[in-house]
C-alpha cells in the first residue's frame, strides 16, 4: 500500500504541473532514474508513476526521447448512441468500398493509409515468425506439405485455450477449431446457425466485411442502437428478439467505432439470447489489443448453454497474412467442422505451427505487451492532433483499444467526397457510409493509428484536417 502511494503521489503532482502548465505540451519530463533519485524511490515506482500519467494521457513515451507531456484540455466532445432506422436495407456500397481496398492503394507507399485497420509491418515480429515458419517446416509431416486434421493444428488449439485463462474462458483444445482468418470464422458460424431470408442483428455502425457477407449469403441486416463507448444497447436489442434469428456483435473494441461491452451489457443480451434460443456469433479480433489495465472478457465468458460462437484470430496483432484464426463453436461444434471440410477440407499447416511455436514461452504476450503500448501512445498522438489540426465541430470517440478512432464532423461534410478529395494528396480514410447499408453516417469516418508514430504522421493529419476545413 505504502508503494502504491508512493507512485501515485509522483504520478498525482506532475500531473497537477501538467495542468497548470508547469509542463507544456511536447516538453520532455525528467528521466525516470532522475524521478527515482530525486523523490528517494525505486526506478520500479518511477516506471509505475510515469505509467500512470501515460494511462491517463498525460504523456507519451518516444523511442530514444523519453517521456513527452501530450496533455492539453480536450475541446472536442464525443458522439452520441447511434439511431439507425428499424428497417431492412440492402443499400451495400461495394464500389466504394472496392475503392478504399483496391491492391494498388495497398501497395502504393506514397499514401497514407489512415483507412486500413492493421499493424504496420514495424510493429510485427516478422524475424522471429520467418524463424518458426522454417522450424515448422523441418519438424511437421511432409515439411508442411500434408492436409491438416480437419479440426485445426492441435498445439495451436491447445496454445488458444490456455490463451483464454485471462478470462476465465474455461475452453480446451476440443472446444475449438481453427479457421483461414476471422471472416472465415463468422461465414462459417453464420452457415451454421442461418439459412436465406433470415435476420442477423449487428450493431450500427458495423464492419463493412459483415455487411458484404450477410449480403452474400441472403441475410436481411437489422441495425441496432448503438453507444460509442458501450456498444449495443441491450433494451433496443430486447425490442427487437422476436425479429431476429442470429445476433453478430464485435463486444470488444468494435470495428469501426470502438466501443466496448461492459460485463454487466455481455452478460445481460447472453442470458437474454438464450432465453430466447437465439445464437451469438461473437467476433473477439480485438480483445487483446487493450489500453486498460486488464483483457476484457468476451461474451463467451458468460455463455452456459453453448449459443455463443466465440471467434478470434491473429491477423490483428501477429501476422494478417497468414490467415490463422478460430472459432470455438458451443453447441454448433459438429456442424461447424462439417461446414469447413466442405469448404476447407483443412487450414494450414505451416502457418498453424509457426503460430502455435510463437505463442509458446510467453512471446506472444510479450509481443502483445509491446504492440499495446504503442498502439496506446498512437492513438493519444491521434486525439491530440485532431484537437489541434481539425475543426472545433469535430466529435471523437476516445479508443479504449483496438485500431480505430470513429470521427464525426461538421453535417456539411460529406466524408466519401472528403475520401477522393483527400485522395488527391494521398491521403486515405474510410468515409463512415461505408459501415451501414441505411443512409447515415456520411458525415463520419474511420482512421486507423495502426502505424507508428512519426512527425509524417501528424503532418498528414494537419494536411487532412486543413482538407476539412476546406469543405465547410
Amino acid at each position: 500500500m505504502e508503494k502504491d502511494a508512493l507512485y501515485q503521489r509522483i504520478a498525482q503532482t506532475i500531473a497537477w504541473q501538467i495542468k497548470k502548465g508547469v509542463w507544456k505540451i511536447g516538453e520532455k519530463l525528467p528521466s525516470l532514474r532522475t524521478i527515482s533519485n530525486e523523490n528517494g524511490v525505486s526506478l520500479n515506482t518511477a516506471i509505475q508513476a510515469y505509467y500512470e500519467l501515460e494511462k491517463d494521457g498525460f504523456i507519451v513515451s518516444r523511442p530514444k526521447s523519453g517521456y513527452i507531456v501530450s496533455y492539453r484540455p480536450t475541446r472536442l466532445s464525443a458522439p452520441v448512441t447511434t439511431q439507425p432506422a428499424v428497417k431492412f436495407e440492402v443499400e451495400e456500397v461495394a464500389d466504394l468500398i472496392a475503392e478504399v481496398y483496391s491492391s494498388l492503394e495497398i501497395a502504393d507507399k506514397s499514401i497514407t493509409r489512415f483507412s486500413l485497420g492493421m499493424p504496420e509491418d514495424v510493429l510485427l515480429p516478422i524475424a522471429k515468425l520467418n524463424k518458426e515458419l522454417i522450424r515448422a517446416m523441418r519438424s511437421l509431416p511432409g515439411n508442411g506439405t500434408r492436409y491438416d486434421e480437419t479440426q485445426g493444428n492441435l498445439r495451436l488449439r491447445k496454445d488458444i485455450a490456455r490463451f483464454t485463462y485471462c478470462w476465465n474462458g474455461n475452453l480446451t483444445e476440443d472446444d475449438i477449431v481453427t479457421t483461414a482468418g476471422v471472416t472465415n470464422a463468422i461465414a462459417l458460424a453464420l452457415s451454421v446457425t442461418t439459412k436465406k431470408g433470415d435476420t442477423i442483428a449487428v450493431e450500427s455502425p458495423v464492419y463493412f466485411g459483415i455487411l458484404q457477407l450477410a449480403n452474400s449469403l441472403g441475410l436481411r441486416v437489422l441495425e441496432l442502437p448503438t453507444n460509442p463507448a458501450t456498444g449495443v444497447d441491450p433494451d433496443a436489442l430486447k425490442k427487437v428478439l422476436p425479429q431476429i434469428n442470429v445476433c453478430l456483435f464485435i463486444s470488444n473494441f468494435s470495428n469501426p467505432m470502438g466501443s466496448c461491452m461492459p460485463d454487466e451489457h455481455k452478460k445481460r443480451i447472453v442470458a437474454m439470447l438464450a432465453e430466447h434460443n437465439i445464437p451469438l456469433i461473437e467476433d473477439d479480433l480485438y480483445g487483446d489489443v487493450f489500453f486498460g489495465s486488464s483483457r476484457p472478457k468476451p461474451c463467451k465468458a458468460f455463455d452456459e448453454s453453448g449459443l455463443v460462437l466465440w471467434c478470434g484470430a491473429v491477423s490483428k496483432t501477429l501476422a494478417p497474412g497468414y490467415r490463422v484464426g478460430w472459432i470455438a463453436p458451443g453447441r454448433f461444434k459438429d456442424a461447424i467442422i462439417r461446414q469447413k471440410n466442405i469448404h476447407l477440407i483443412s487450414t494450414p499447416a505451416l502457418n498453424q505451427e509457426a503460430v502455435a511455436n510463437f505463442m509458446e514461452n510467453d512471446r506472444y504476450e510479450n509481443h502483445l505487451r509491446k504492440l499495446r503500448h504503442e498502439l496506446h501512445t498512437n492513438s493519444l498522438h491521434f486525439t491530440q492532433s485532431i484537437t489541434n489540426y481539425f475543426p472545433e465541430e469535430t466529435k471523437i470517440v476516445t479508443p479504449q483499444g483496438g485500431f480505430m478512432l470513429w470521427v464525426e464532423l461538421d453535417k456539411k461534410i460529406d466524408t466519401t467526397k472528403l475520401y477522393y478529395k483527400a485522395m488527391q494528396r494521398n491521403i486515405s480514410i474510410a468515409p463512415g457510409r461505408m459501415f451501414t447499408l441505411q443512409d447515415q453516417y456520411n458525415n463520419c469516418m474511420r482512421l486507423s493509428y495502426g502505424q507508428r508514430w512519426s512527425p509524417v504522421i501528424e503532418e498528414r493529419l494537419m494536411l487532412l484536417g486543413t482538407i476539412i476545413k476546406e469543405s465547410l
